[in-house]
Formats: structure tokens, C-alpha cells, sequence
């Protein structure tokens, strides 16, 4: 009898370590409310990178997520959500670009914020966009210019 009993006060050990994992590798999505956020809209020309649950940051701190992406058929730029947390204001001129944590770092989606005295309104579209940068793309630019740059031989 003593054995079965602590055979099932370990199994709920385990079990409670195995949601407490799944919470952390969560992040914690989910948990919060909804109402302690605002939705804002952008349009790129790419996202690539981005996944819903990316963070989206404002001077470097995590002020919002991700929520959906989405082809516009009409204009075949990919639509995008992001949720801001409430208190944190965003100028209505602000700027949204889809940054790099390094040369082989992830991305995220940044907010650099305008100087205007108006602010956006939950579920307005931020309209000054810049899209992801192949990195690839970059490379090829720049061993490009620097091939054409390169001093000719003179013919002997």
C-alpha cells in the first residue's frame, strides 16, 4: 500500500515538471489576457523570418507579439498582426521593420517610434514598412561591387 502511494506522488511529480516545462518552452502564450494588449496592422513586401510569436520590440525590449501573417492576394505583400501591450504608445508616423539579431541571428519585428503627438489607434495599420534583407541578396551585392571594383591587370 505505501508502495502505490508513492508510486502515484511520483508520477504527479513528473507530471507537474512536464507542464511546468511545456509553460516554459511556451513561453508563457496564452496565459496572459487579451485585454492587456492592442492589435496594430502592417503590410511587407517580405516577412521572411517572421513567424506568428515572434516578439516585436521597441528599443530593444519586447513590448508585443506577433499574432498572424497572411498573403494579401490583391496586393501580394504579406499582411501582418502584431499586438502591442497596453501603456505603450506608438506614434502614429512610426516606422515598422523586420530586424536581425545578427548575421546568423533570428529576426524580429521592430517599432522605431515617430515623433508625432498622435498616437496609433488599437487596430490602426502602420503604413512606413521595411521588409526583411536577404542576407544572401547582400552577400551577392557586395562580392558584385567589389569584383567590379577590383583594379584591372594590365596585359603584358
Amino acid at each position: 500500500m505505501a508502495e502505490s502511494v508513492t508510486e502515484v506522488l511520483t508520477g504527479a511529480g513528473v507530471l507537474a515538471a512536464a507542464v511546468g516545462f511545456l509553460v516554459y518552452a511556451s513561453g508563457g502564450e496564452g496565459l496572459t489576457r487579451a485585454t492587456d494588449s492592442y492589435e496594430l496592422m502592417a503590410s511587407f513586401r517580405s516577412v521572411e523570418g517572421i513567424t506568428v510569436g515572434t516578439d516585436v520590440r521597441m528599443a530593444g525590449v519586447k513590448v508585443g507579439t506577433v499574432t498572424d501573417l497572411a498573403l494579401n492576394p490583391k496586393t501580394f505583400f504579406a499582411d501582418a498582426k502584431v499586438t502591442v501591450r497596453n501603456g505603450v504608445a506608438v506614434p502614429d508616423d512610426s516606422t515598422i521593420v523586420i530586424a536581425s539579431e545578427g548575421l546568423l541571428g533570428g529576426a524580429f519585428v521592430e517599432i522605431l517610434p515617430g515623433g508625432s503627438p498622435s498616437d496609433l489607434a488599437p487596430g490602426a495599420e502602420i503604413e512606413d514598412t521595411q521588409g526583411a534583407v536577404s542576407v544572401i541578396a547582400l552577400l551577392m551585392k557586395f562580392v558584385g561591387a567589389a569584383a567590379g571594383d577590383a583594379p584591372e591587370t594590365p596585359a603584358p
